[in-house]
C-alpha cells in the first residue's frame, strides 16, 4: 500500500551526529491522504512531534522524510503502519499515532496495525477496538480460554474489553446470556447504614456494569433483555447455588471476594459457558487482614488446563495520561515502602496454568 525509496545525504564536515537519510513514501492511490494525515493535518503533526529531528513533507500522495538514518526508518515503518490502518478502515488520531510509536520503539512483535485495526465490537455507530499490546493479548486470551483472568490497575479496559466481548459473543449466537455480577463490598461503608431498599443500596455497586452495557447495547433494548433474562447485573451473593450454562458471564471488582466467595463463584460455570474475572489487587477494599481470592487463586489453579491470567499495567491505560503517571507513582511508593501489589510476575504478560507465562506480544500474533 505504500513504496518508499531511501537515499544517503550528505553530512556536513562538522557535523557529529548520525548521516542524514532521505526516504520517499509513495501511498497507494485507493488510500485517501485526508484519513491519513487527519484533519486538518493532525496526524501529521503528531508525527512531527514526535521526531522533531526528522523534516517531514507530504505532496499529492507522497511523504518524503530527511533526517538521522535511525529516526527516519522509524517514521517511514509508522508511515506504513497508519496507511494500513486507514485501508482497513481504522479511524486515525494523535493518540493511534502515540500508541503506534510505542509500539515500534518497544521490543513488541505485534504490528500497530495488527492490534488498533482488530474490530471487537461495532455497535451504535461506534467500534470498540484494543488500544495496546497487552489489551490485545486480554482480547486473544479471552477468545483461546473457558476462564480468563484479567488483572491491572484502574482504566486499563479490563472490564470494558470484556463486556464487549460478551456483547459480541451474545450477537454471535455463541452464548444465550450475559451475566454480569460484582461483590458488594464498602470501600470504607456499610450497606446497612445507607438509605433506602436493599436493591437502592446495591444498584451503585453494579452502576459501572450498567454504563459499559449502555454504550454496547441500544439502551430502549435492555429492560427488555433484562426483563427475558437474557442479560442479568446482579451481586456475586446471588450466583450461590446456580449453574450458568451458555452464558457469558463476568465478575468485575474480584480483589473483594474472600477465597471462598471465588470458589463458589467459578464452581458456577456450567456447559458452553466463558467466564471473565476482572480486577485490581491493589485497590481492596476488604475488611483488614481479611485475604483477597484474586490473589489467592492463581496459587490455587496452578496446573488447571484452559484459563489464563493477565496483567495489565500503567502502559495500557486509555484515560487521562495521569492516570497512568498516578499508578506508577504509586507502585514506587509501595515499593520504597515494602509494600506487597499483589501483581506477582512482570506486569504486561499472560500466564496459562498449564504452561509457563508467555509475552503478551507473542499471545497476539
Amino acid at each position: 500500500m505504500a513504496e518508499s525509496t531511501e537515499s544517503r545525504a550528505s553530512r556536513g564536515r562538522g557535523d557529529r551526529s548520525a548521516a542524514r537519510v532521505e526516504n520517499r513514501i509513495t501511498v497507494a492511490p485507493e488510500v485517501s491522504m485526508v484519513e491519513l494525515l487527519g484533519r486538518d493535518d493532525e496526524v501529521l503533526r503528531a508525527i512531527e512531534a514526535g521526531f522533531h529531528d526528522v523534516d517531514i513533507h507530504a505532496r499529492g500522495n507522497q511523504i518524503s522524510l530527511a533526517g538521522p538514518a535511525g529516526d527516519v526508518a522509524l517514521v517511514a515503518r509508522l508511515v506504513d503502519e497508519l496507511v494500513e490502518m486507514a485501508a482497513n478502515g481504522a479511524p486515525l488520531s494523535p493518540d493511534v499515532v502515540m500508541r503506534s510509536v510505542q509500539m515500534l520503539a518497544s521490543s513488541a512483535t505485534s504490528r500497530p496495525a495488527d492490534v488498533l485495526s482488530f474490530n471487537i465490537l461495532s455497535s451504535r455507530g461506534r467500534t470498540i477496538r484494543p488500544k495496546t499490546t497487552g489489551q490485545k493479548s486480554y482480547v486473544d486470551a479471552i477468545d483461546r480460554h473457558t476462564i480468563t483472568f484479567g488483572i491491572g490497575p484502574a482504566g486499563t479496559g479490563k472490564t470494558y474489553l470484556a463486556m464487549a466481548k460478551a456483547v459480541q459473543a451474545l450477537q454471535a449466537r455463541q452464548v444465550t446470556r450475559i451475566v454480569l455480577t460484582r461483590p458488594a463490598v464498602e470501600a470504607g461503608e456499610r450497606l446497612g447504614f445507607l438509605p433506602g431498599t436493599l436493591s437502592e443500596k446495591i444498584d451503585p455497586y453494579l452502576r459501572p456494569l450498567y454504563d459499559a452495557l449502555h454504550d454496547m447495547v441500544d439502551p430502549e433494548s435492555i429492560p427488555r433483555l433484562m426483563e427475558a433474562g437474557t442479560i442479568e447485573v446482579a451481586p456475586l451473593a446471588y450466583m450461590r447455588g446456580r449453574t450458568l450454562n451458555d452464558a457469558f458471564v463476568i465478575l468485575d471488582e474480584a480483589q473483594n471476594t474472600s477465597a471462598e466467595q471465588m470458589k463458589m463463584f467459578l464452581t458456577r460455570l456450567g456447559f458452553g459457558s466463558k467466564v471473565v474475572v476482572t480486577g485490581d489487587v491493589t485497590q481492596v477494599d476488604l475488611p483488614q487482614g481479611a485475604p483477597s481470592g484474586l490473589r489467592i487463586v492463581e496459587h490455587v489453579l496452578a496446573g488447571v488446563d484452559d484459563v489464563a491470567f493477565c496483567r495489565l499495567d500503567s502502559g495500557d491505560v486509555v484515560r487521562h495520561r495521569l492516570v497512568g503517571e498516578i499508578i506508577d507513582a504509586y507502585a514506587r511508593w509501595d515499593s520504597r515502602h515494602g509494600r506487597d501489589d499483589g501483581h506477582g510476575p512482570r506486569i504486561g504478560r499472560v500466564s496459562t496454568a498449564d504452561g509457563p507465562s508467555v509475552s503478551g506480544e507473542e499471545t497476539a500474533r
